[in-house]
């Protein structure tokens, strides 16, 4: 299975249409755009209230939605399983004699192969959604859940126009799009039954809202003398009113639309052209929802309006797309959607595409916690299923402080041979892969620790301590020794707790809880030890462990009795720009006159921008100090380090370090600067490996020896 998943990533990173079409469209700037006037935050927290009040209240709107909707002449079935839906449709079919059906855009039927279940039974079902009848006709499943053939080119779709209409056509889309409703159109009039979703269910009044930019659900809804909704529980909103903010968010969020084309509101059946009454059947589908509504984590993930705003941003989608990062429901949600609706297993793959960047939790209009609930998948995962022996045991020695710093010692010697320049640009036989695409650099002469001991520094009464992380310690104790000097300059003393180790964040990333609860017990006592003002971090992963984490990890690991003293580290923690920023404000540190003009730009790691809420802060203090700033396009996006990403998948890692680079290269700076020593390993290898003249430096290099 591991070799076949890797086979389909690597074909589709040989894919130069999924590597670029989000890239044509420009998603974020169409977004912000028709967010523009509106408290998107606002907007946001009223959905997540909304939906998530639903998600608590299930049972009792399905029992609501039923009664309103039978009220008014709608047949209403609770249908547990996907075998009941399929079953409940059949035999429909098979009393109505029905042979052929159109369908509107419905992910639900999708989830539960409706097509094919039918077609065992000689039902033709027909998509009318073109992008649905453009992947029904290349027998594929959607790669987007709201533009399904995404991944396919016009001249991919003109062939296979071509093989249905049998005849050649060009690659015109306008062309293309009259074939399409040329087709479509008898099929409306010849159904005999018509399937649609829906957008949004409200208990209140039993009315079902869809919304449509073709104009396709209004035909199937309408032609066809019975129509099925097939809606899932997370659709259900109690009141009428619910619906608006959810109307509102849908199309900026999901196609940077102002508006819907078509909003259609169904209450009850409506009359048929011969006079009947239309047969409207409404299957409200459980299928594992009510189950994770109950589950206090994953209950959040009910909030989804199913925008696919989360694809958009998503920079591992954006190369792969949805036929390798999902099953039906793609993405960093489908991924969540899949280990309920199906099992938790058949996520194994696919959550390890995640690299955590949390740009899809900045920007979900539900305001849910996409990347947080994918490490509980992998936390839940590592549990029942265990990690694989050599990465657990690696872990377990990054916890052994004493071992993992005597082993990087040795590793130190053994890179000799190899290293030139501070950097590894060549590595041995089946290591070689490692340096293929990026220099690595070399772990330096003098942990940070031993170098710290040389530093001296005037007395003082405020002091902080200084929680260094394993990068800076082992690899870039420069940047430790810029961190102390500029302090200094404020009449700071820096205190090195001795005893700190490795916060835990590889072990979190990885799903091992338990063990990353274990590494901030490791180091909250050596932490708390002086009194000190701050804990100071100079590395944004770590201070996501510090500021957020630990408190978590202990609560959830039953260490409850430490948490206090985690919140009080947490409350105590600062990054080094965020500290430097607010002492030049308090003209404690005073930028010296005259110095000599350089460029930078700046990338904003992603930790420290969307965990640690860090970006002004290094602009700041930076431009305070006499740089100019030359912004880079896509500056908070993922450089694709990811902490151990980068080994477990490298091929994605340095695609995305390939475009960050040329985002780099673009601006023409003469530097480039970010507050993740991660990033830098990873930025600082990729500009050493083209040969590029710009330096890759954290803010606390270039800040030292700038103030008076």
């Amino acid at each position: 299975m591991k070799r076949k998943f890797t086979k389909s990533i690597n074909k589709a990173l040989r894919n130069q249409n999924l590597a670029g079409v989000l890239d044509r469209w420009n998603y974020p700037a169409t977004r912000a755009k028709v967010y523009e006037g509106i408290d998107f935050e606002a907007l946001r927290t009223q959905i997540a209230e909304i939906k998530g009040s639903a998600a608590g209240r299930l049972e009792e709107l399905a029992e609501k939605f039923r009664e309103a909707a039978e009220a008014r002449g709608a047949k209403v079935f609770r249908a547990n399983s996907p075998k009941a839906v399929k079953d409940y449709i059949a035999n429909l079919c098979k009393e109505k004699g029905v042979k052929k059906i159109v369908k509107s855009k419905s992910m639900a039927s999708e989830e539960i192969h409706l097509n094919k279940h039918l077609a065992r039974f000689g039902i033709q079902a027909d998509e009318t959604d073109l992008g649905e009848w453009i992947i029904q006709l290349a027998h594929q499943t959607p790669s987007h859940m709201v533009m399904p053939a995404l991944h396919l080119t016009r001249e991919e779709v003109s062939d296979l126009f071509s093989k249905e209409v049998k005849e050649p056509l060009s690659n015109d889309i306008q062309q293309l799009v009259k074939v399409a409703r040329e087709n479509l159109r008898e099929k409306f009039f010849d159904a005999d039954l018509g399937i649609s979703g829906a957008n949004i269910a409200i208990a209140e009044t039993g009315t079902l809202v869809i919304c449509t930019n073709e104009g396709n659900a209004r035909l199937v809804t309408t032609l066809p003398k019975t129509h099925v909704a097939i809606v899932g529980l997370e659709k259900l909103v109690d009141k009428y009113t619910d619906a608006a903010p959810i109307l509102t968010a849908l199309p900026k969020s999901a196609t940077s639309q102002l508006i819907t084309s078509y909003v259609s509101m169904i209450t009850g059946p409506a009359q048929n052209d011969d006079g009947s009454m239309k047969d409207l059947h409404i299957i409200l589908m459980d299928n594992r929802r009510t189950a994770m509504a109950k589950d206090p984590k994953f209950k959040e993930a009910l909030q989804c309006i199913r925008c696919a705003s989360c694809l958009n941003v998503c920079p591992v989608y954006r190369l792969v797309g949805g036929h390798v990062f999902g099953h039906i429901y793609s993405g960093g949600i489908g991924t969540i959607l899949t280990a309920w609706f199906n099992e938790l297993k058949t996520t194994d793959d696919i959550q390890g595409l995640c690299i955590g960047c949390g740009k899809c939790r900045e920007i979900c209009p539900g305001k849910i916690d996409i990347p947080g609930l994918i490490l509980e998948i992998r936390r839940r995962l590592a549990s029942k299923e265990g990690l694989p022996f050599i990465y657990r045991s690696a872990l377990s020695v990054i916890n052994n402080r004493k071992v993992f710093h005597a082993m990087l010692r040795a590793a130190y010697i053994a890179q000799k041979p190899f290293e030139k320049d501070g950097f590894i640009r060549h590595m041995p036989m089946f290591l070689s892969g490692l340096s293929q695409y990026r220099s690595l650099p070399a772990i330096a002469p003098l942990p940070f620790r031993d170098l710290f001991k040389k530093i001296k520094q005037p007395p003082s009464r405020t002091k902080v301590a200084f929680f260094s992380g394993c990068a800076i310690e082992f690899v870039y104790p420069r940047i430790g020794e810029a961190v102390v000097k500029v302090l200094n300059k404020a009449g700071i003393e820096v205190l090195f707790p001795d005893a700190q180790s490795c916060c835990g964040i590889p072990h979190w990333g990885g799903g091992a809880f338990d063990m990353a609860a274990l590494a901030a017990v490791h180091n909250i006592k050596p932490l708390l030890e002086n009194d000190v003002q701050y804990v100071v971090t100079a590395c944004a992963t770590c201070a996501t462990a510090l500021k957020k984490e630990w408190p978590l990890l202990l609560k959830d690991n039953s260490m409850g009795n430490l948490v206090p003293d985690a919140e009080i580290v947490a409350a105590k923690t600062i990054m080094f720009s965020e500290l430097v920023n607010k002492l030049i404000e308090e003209k404690k540190l005073i930028p010296k006159d005259g110095q000599k003009l350089q460029t930078l730009t700046y990338h904003d790691s992603c930790h420290a921008r969307r965990y640690a809420g860090i970006y002004k802060e290094p602009r700041a203090a930076l431009a305070a100090a006499g740089y100019e700033l030359k912004e880079m396009h896509e500056c908070d996006t993922c450089c694709g380090m990811g902490g151990s990403y980068t080994v477990k998948q490298p091929e994605i890692s340095m695609q995305m370090l390939k475009r960050k680079l040329e985002n780099i290269e673009d601006t023409g700076a003469e530097i480039v600067s970010a507050e993740c020593p991660g990033c830098l390993i990873q930025i600082a290898g990729g500009l050493d490996k083209s040969g590029s003249k710009i330096k890759a430096l954290h803010p606390a290099e270039l800040l030292e020896g700038k103030f008076k």
